[in-house]
């Protein structure tokens, strides 16, 4: 099935866990290889929890890379966007260039998040604990997602 376009702007990610809500949260520390991406509960205000969508190239059908919204200022040159390595989510300060890329595709009740290769899918396991990335199945609900669009990336 060809992947879901995916409109340009700011969203909120929710996983599909048993509990509280759970959003796609970056840490405030880094380690490793930058802030490890995990789910939280909602914070309010949402800093670290609001990530900008947009395509890697400006050709359509191109795949999207994500990175955190900015605080009031315009444009993300400046903010972490997600990496993987060593099979975990992070959301890391490199050049945008180096973000890996990624497309989304159907399942069961929402979205799986898949890297543009279509080999890694996000995993939230449980609550708290950095996302991982494993092969993409579609019945696995610790791989679906829902995006809350929030607003244009202009707003």
């Amino acid at each position: 099935m060809p992947p879901i376009p995916i409109k340009p702007g700011v969203y909120r990610f929710y996983a599909h866990i048993v509990g509280p809500p759970a959003l796609v949260t970056a840490r405030e520390h880094a380690l490793d290889h930058g802030l490890p991406v995990n789910t939280d509960r909602p914070l309010y205000p949402p800093i670290l929890q609001e990530w900008t969508v947009r395509p890697a190239e400006p050709i359509p059908g191109s795949p999207s890379v994500i990175s955190l919204a900015p605080f009031g200022g315009n444009g993300d040159e400046h903010h972490p966007g997600l990496t993987v390595a060593e099979q975990k989510l992070w959301a890391n300060a490199v050049s945008p260039d180096q973000w890996t890329k990624w497309t989304f595709a159907p399942a069961i009740g929402g979205l799986q998040i898949i890297d543009e290769k279509d080999q890694l899918a996000l995993r939230a396991g449980h609550f708290g604990q950095q996302i991982e990335l494993v092969a993409p199945h579609k019945a696995d609900f610790h791989q679906v997602w829902t995006l809350d669009f929030l607003r244009p990336l202009d707003a």
